[in-house]
């Protein structure tokens, strides 16, 4: 029993991955629909992290009393630099692209991601590569691959396929579902939606860093969601200035993608990733990115009406491949580092109990005498 609940042990990070992927491409396809219909990406990333705030206070409060480290001045000054890349820069970057593209150009633009994170933390040293060994040529490959499938997916659109669910509302919607958006729209949120890749990489980053010296995840996330409300709404009124209808909310989809993604993808979804990059890093979470294009793709053609083209079949097949090749090459090298880690938890032990029973000997010579 004990060896089966072990094993779905090591699986844990891959379900909680996984789940971070579902709920992330639910998040680009509702967050395009409340855009279509007028919400305002300034007060989608306010209401998001407020309701964050409120979800995860008190299961910090409660479940971290006890082993939540002390606030220090370094450590605020590194959760308003999170706050700042991830609530301000990030995601008002992320839904402004998404304005002038669609949802599945969006996940597959976010690509990139795992590129440049494997990048970002090889030149900080938070991942290790060993350029004669096998798991870091898979690491590497499989990271190129996923990026050559997001360009494939983005660039190479190929014949249209006629699926059975999109053929009649497609054809009902003239020219322009079938075209997609402007060439000029494509250019100006494709930058957009590149500045906040890099926001977001930057954050995951420092996040990783700062749960070396603040190891409360709960914790951090509410601090994270508390300032990115206060940041967000000093960027909203800046950048709004006068215009409070943008604050307007109805029971319809709006109200629906404020509730899910700060419930979501704010609340749980920070503090998981703070949870898997302290086990296996900021590279193997963000490995599982490409997983979130095919899901919207699949998820768009169904709910946006989004045309599906050959070519994006073929990208994500590509992606698919150089995920499993980034994969494989984590979980080689994590199986390697355990019996490392074994091996020193054995000797502190040793050294442990050779240090007792050395002390037991003094104590019972001195009995003796």
């Amino acid at each position: 029993m004990q060896n089966q609940v072990g094993s779905l042990g090591k699986f844990r990070p891959y379900f909680a991955v996984i789940f971070l992927q579902v709920s992330f491409a639910g998040n680009d396809v509702l967050s395009k629909a409340a855009l279509n219909q007028g919400m305002n990406n300034y007060a989608i990333v306010v209401y998001r992290h407020a309701i964050a705030t409120l979800l995860m206070a008190p299961f910090a409060a409660v479940i971290e009393k006890k082993v939540r480290p002390k606030m220090t001045i370094p450590i605020f000054i590194k959760i308003m630099v999170l706050s700042l890349l991830e609530a301000v820069l990030e995601q008002n970057f992320y839904y402004a692209g998404m304005k002038y593209t669609t949802a599945t150009f969006v996940a597959a633009m976010y690509n990139i991601i795992p590129a440049i994170t494997f990048l970002m933390a090889w030149i900080l040293r938070l991942e290790k590569v060993n350029l004669r060994s096998i798991r870091s040529h898979a690491k590497i490959i499989g990271t190129l691959a996923t990026v050559a499938g997001a360009m494939v997916m983005t660039l190479m659109k190929g014949p249209a396929l006629e699926l059975f669910w999109t053929k009649s509302r497609i054809n009902n919607r003239g020219a322009e579902s079938k075209n997609g958006t402007d060439f000029h729209d494509t250019i100006k949120g494709g930058l957009m939606i590149t500045i906040g890749c890099f926001s977001f990489v930057c954050f995951v980053i420092l996040q990783a860093v700062t749960l070396e010296t603040y190891p409360a995840e709960l914790s951090l996330t509410v601090w994270i969601c508390l300032m990115g409300t206060i940041e967000g709404s000093v960027a909203a009124l800046i950048m709004e200035k006068g215009n409070a209808a943008i604050w307007a909310l109805k029971w319809d989809t709006k109200l629906l993608t404020v509730a899910y993604t700060g419930i979501v993808c704010s609340g749980l979804a920070y503090y998981i990733q703070g949870v898997v990059m302290k086990d296996r890093g900021p590279v193997f979470l963000t490995a599982f990115g490409p997983l979130c294009l095919v899901i919207v793709a699949i998820m768009s053609s169904f709910i946006l009406c989004e045309q599906m083209f050959l070519g994006r079949v073929i990208g994500a097949i590509i992606i698919i491949v150089g995920l499993y090749f980034v994969l494989w090459g984590k979980s080689n090298e994590y199986k390697s580092q355990q019996p490392l880690v074994e091996q020193q938890i054995d000797i502190v032990t040793n050294s442990e109990n050779d240090s007792l029973d050395h002390h037991t000997i003094i104590d019972r010579i001195g009995n003796q005498k």
